[in-house]
């Protein structure tokens, strides 16, 4: 078959993922990426090492992943009779798109690891019909090749010839010292060839340093050669022969939500009976696509709408499903809308005169209302020292009862349907200054005790002043505090920042998920600022001060990127009082969100390098901002 040059470049088809979690070849990267919202998985079965890879796109030129490894058979310090586990980030720029010349990235992987996997590179990329080359120069542990060449870097600076050897202070920091640095560089090459949309065949120089800090065999071959099978769009397994000294396996799974998700399609109601008005049309054609009409009023000029919706994730759907509602209802007026969340106000085009001008058309009878679903959960822990990998499939009930618009009780309960927890023995190393979030695994062990009760929670909304937002919340607030407290949020829809203040008085659950509790107490406090960027970079950001459950007191600052298909990939980064010395290996509180609509559910999974306990803020069910940024224009 014939394969256009523009349709393999950047495909989301005839690329994959390589042994690092990087779009690539075996274990060397390519200057190819994924659409932006883009996401997946890697799973990869080598000789010595296991690792998991979680890769995602903010944007069509950045591309972000972080792993989990276990290195088999090399001791873990301290811990006797445990494989080695190490943790890392990966990050890869798009530098130019291919045109006339290559497409050219820049990468580096295991920034804030260990730096067994610590690498540098930068390579260029050509297709040519179902050819795809590569080509590039890498730096660290993919500078193996016996035909290096002297460091270019030297030239600029004498600093890039020299490359640390050991981790400054406790690892798992940022180190530059590390980057592009060392004596030698390893030029690679690489080939890609796409059989047909199913097989893709892999050939590269693999610079991989063996036997490296892994304890890799040591290399027979310069060369490594692959096969990716494509079972389905999303989904590939790839069979390798590394360096001609062991057979690797890796499944792949990726997503690109903007192919796979569908947009939403307005529903016309069912229930509209022939003598219904065109208002009694209106409301059963909203209803029915999953937004509340409390009231309509009617003006000479205009219909107002106010409106409550909790289903829909952004603005342009909600004002799609009005426009199409108002047309099969044979509403001819303009619209006007004020749109509501658990009655906070979060957007109106209402004016003083043209609600004194309007008559009361429809209004909803208050009502009490109960909702609840039920879903299988998979529940991973990767963070033990026991074990590579360790989980749980639970059974979850979620359950909501809406006492007032404002006013609801919620409820989340769950079941274990199966475990791996049952050893997990091995205690934290560090639980200064308090341990709220270090105990984790003494939680876990209880987890197939029964039903255990995730949270059980009152929360009580209020809009006092227009753009000014309180939500004061009691009970059971997530699996390890109970308590009760408030927010406070300015949020001007038309603004691209928004300030608030939480206060919350908590005491630690204890480990049977019921309703017991343990000794500690603390009131936990912070200032926030949230900005929405729209211009050349969009992103959000969250930055917070105050004090965090354990007492210790600082600053977590949070970048992210959300999308219409409801992706959303963010960083974190928390600093306190507490000094890297009593932090202990990990220097700083660290890690990755994200949240993907994965078979119908939006997953929402927050990963640390290390469970610590600096650095710790409650698990709210949601915040002010959450349920009113979807409101806002998007930044696209």
């Amino acid at each position: 078959m014939s394969i256009s040059q523009t349709t393999l470049s950047d495909s989301f088809t005839y690329n994959s993922f390589n042994n690092h979690g990087v779009i690539g070849l075996i274990n060397m990267p390519t200057a190819r990426f994924y659409n932006e919202s883009s996401y997946g998985f890697t799973l990869y079965n080598g000789d010595p090492d296991q690792k998991i890879t979680m890769t995602s796109s903010p944007y069509d030129w950045m591309e972000a992943s972080f792993f989990y490894t276990n290195i088999q058979n090399k001791p873990y310090p301290g811990f006797p009779g445990q494989d080695y586990k190490d943790k890392g980030f990966n990050f890869k720029f798009r530098l130019k798109e291919e045109g006339i010349l290559p497409a050219i990235a820049i990468g580096i992987n295991d920034v804030a690891g260990t730096g067994f996997y610590s690498s540098e590179y930068i390579v260029g990329s050509y297709g040519i019909n179902n050819i795809d080359f590569h080509f590039g120069l890498s730096w660290g542990t993919l500078n193996g090749s016996k035909k290096n060449i002297k460091n270019p870097l030297g030239t600029v600076s004498n600093n890039f010839y020299d490359r640390p050897t050991g981790l400054e202070e406790n690892g798992g920091q940022f180190q530059p010292s590390r980057y592009f640095s060392g004596e030698t560089a390893s030029p690679f090459l690489g080939i890609s060839y796409a059989l047909n949309d199913k097989v893709l065949i892999k050939l590269e120089t693999d610079n991989t340093v063996t036997p490296g800090e892994v304890g890799y065999e040591i290399s027979k071959s310069d060369y490594s050669m692959g096969i990716d099978y494509a079972v389905n769009n999303n989904l590939s397994i790839g069979i390798a022969n590394e360096r001609n000294s062991y057979l690797s396996l890796r499944f792949v799974y990726k997503n690109n939500p903007n192919q796979s998700i569908k947009k939403y399609q307005y529903k016309k109601s069912e229930m509209i009976k022939p003598e219904d008005d065109k208002y009694k049309k209106l409301v059963k054609n909203i209803e029915t696509n999953g937004i509340g009409v409390n009231k309509i009023i009617e003006s000479s000029e205009s219909i107002g709408l106010e409106l409550t919706q909790f289903t829909h994730s952004n603005l342009d759907i909600i004002e799609q499903i009005i426009k199409s509602a108002s047309i099969d209802s044979g509403i001819e007026k303009n619209i006007k809308t004020d749109l509501r969340i658990a009655d906070l106000q979060a957007k109106s085009n209402f004016d003083k005169d043209f609600v004194k001008r309007s008559e009361l058309i429809y209004q909803r009878n208050e009502s009490r209302r109960f909702s609840t679903s039920n879903k299988f959960v998979l529940r991973p822990y990767l963070a033990s020292r026991e074990e590579f990998f360790k989980g749980a499939l639970l059974l979850e009930n979620n359950s909501e009862y809406i006492i007032y618009d404002n006013f609801f009780f919620s409820s989340n309960i769950k079941y274990s349907l199966a475990d791996n927890f049952d050893d997990l023995t091995i205690p934290p190393v560090n639980t200064y200054p308090s341990q709220v979030r270090s105990d984790v695994k003494d939680y876990l062990l209880n987890i197939d005790e029964g039903i255990i009760i995730g949270r059980a929670q009152f929360d009580y909304h209020i809009t006092p002043r227009k753009n000014h937002h309180l939500m004061f919340t009691a009970g059971i607030l997530e699996e390890m505090f109970t308590g009760v407290g408030f927010e406070y949020l300015y949020f001007k829809n038309n603004s691209n920042y928004a300030i608030g203040l939480e206060i919350f008085d908590v005491q630690k659950r204890d480990y049977e998920f019921k309703f017991g509790l343990l000794d500690y107490k603390n009131i936990t406090h912070s200032i926030n600022f949230y900005y929405r960027q729209y211009e050349l970079i969009p992103f959000d950001m969250k930055i917070s001060y105050g004090e965090y459950l354990a007492g210790d007191e600082g600053a977590t600052f949070e970048i992210s990127r959300s999308y219409l298909n409801g992706v959303k990939f963010g960083v974190f980064a928390s600093f306190t009082d507490v000094s890297s010395e009593q932090f202990g290996e990990g220097t700083f509180d660290k890690g990755i969100f994200f949240n993907i609509p994965l078979a119908g559910n939006l997953i929402n999974y927050t990963w640390r390098p290390l469970t610590k306990d600096p650095g710790a803020k409650l698990n709210r069910k949601h915040t002010l901002y959450d349920l009113l940024v979807k409101f806002k224009p998007y930044n696209y």
